[in-house]
């Protein structure tokens, strides 16, 4: 029996894992305005309405009969499933997947306790685990174990997003801006966490090297990808060259992709992410 990978659209993925997989879109609303994610909006028109707009955008969950569309192909082909969501304690669409996946045989949902890169890592384990030839059952079982390790670390450019979303408060984000101050968060197990701050890029990037290391550091055997969030990855290409220690000699080509609607609406522009199993 073939299984397919099916995931929801905050997954940042590279090219070649957008191909191996189906995906569920979320909505994102910037005011009366609705778009399909990754359908209707691309995430470079999403951060330039972002920056566009005065409000914070809002995302809908995807809903168990989108989820039930694409479990109907995968029951007319003959496969199996294993459905990989976004953290349960940033949307409901886990719940929508679990609820979908209930009037299928052979479906496995994993909560993949991550979103953005976090969650492209694990799909990326994921399609490794198929091409050992695992089946559904034991590539969800993996999942869940090895989703425990997952680590993201970024280094965000301004506090006015996260002032938006209720995270800090305006004092906190007025002295941000003033004093240059870069905050570095964390998301680990469904939860972001703020780990420190900064006064400017360069001493940012060498906190979030810093908050690397004392994860106790990445396992390089498993998938690591890089993000920015915003329209120009000059900020992350920096990051690399700053952090070039880390990766040289452990990475054949340090890979990035854009961080996604969910993480970069609080974010906003201007941030860099790293996402890594730990050892």
């Amino acid at each position: 029996m073939n299984t397919r990978i099916i995931v929801d659209s905050t997954a940042d993925l590279m090219p070649e894992f957008k191909n191996r997989v189906q995906v569920v879109p979320l909505t994102v609303r910037f005011g009366n305005e609705e778009y399909i994610d990754g359908v209707t909006i691309d995430h470079k028109t999403f951060y330039e309405k972002l920056i566009e707009s005065d409000l914070l955008p809002t995302t809908s969950q995807a809903t168990p009969d989108m989820f039930m569309k694409e479990l109907d192909k995968a029951k007319a082909a003959g496969d199996a499933a294993v459905v990989i969501t976004l953290a349960s304690p940033f949307s409901g669409t886990y719940q929508s997947a679990t609820i979908a996946a209930a009037e299928y045989d052979n479906v496995y949902v994993v909560d993949s306790g991550t979103v953005a890169m976090g969650s492209g890592i694990l799909v990326e384990l994921a399609c490794r685990l198929l091409d050992e030839g695992k089946s559904a059952k034991e590539i969800a079982h993996i999942l869940d174990e090895e989703k425990k390790k997952i680590v993201i670390v970024a280094l965000v450019d301004t506090l006015e997003y996260l002032k938006k979303g209720g995270r800090v408060s305006k004092a906190v984000a007025f002295a941000g801006g003033v004093l240059n101050i870069k905050p570095v968060l964390s998301v680990i197990g469904g939860e972001i966490a703020m780990l420190g701050k900064a006064r400017g890029s360069k001493m940012g990037n060498n906190l979030l090297v810093q908050e690397i290391e004392k994860t106790g550091g990445i396992d390089f055997k498993k998938p690591v990808l890089l993000g920015y969030s915003g329209i120009s990855d000059a900020l992350l290409l920096k990051y690399i060259e700053d952090s070039r220690h880390i990766w040289e000699g452990n990475l054949p080509e340090v890979r990035y992709t854009t961080v996604g609607s969910v993480i970069g609406t609080h974010a906003g522009p201007g941030a860099v992410a790293v996402a890594f199993f730990k050892n």
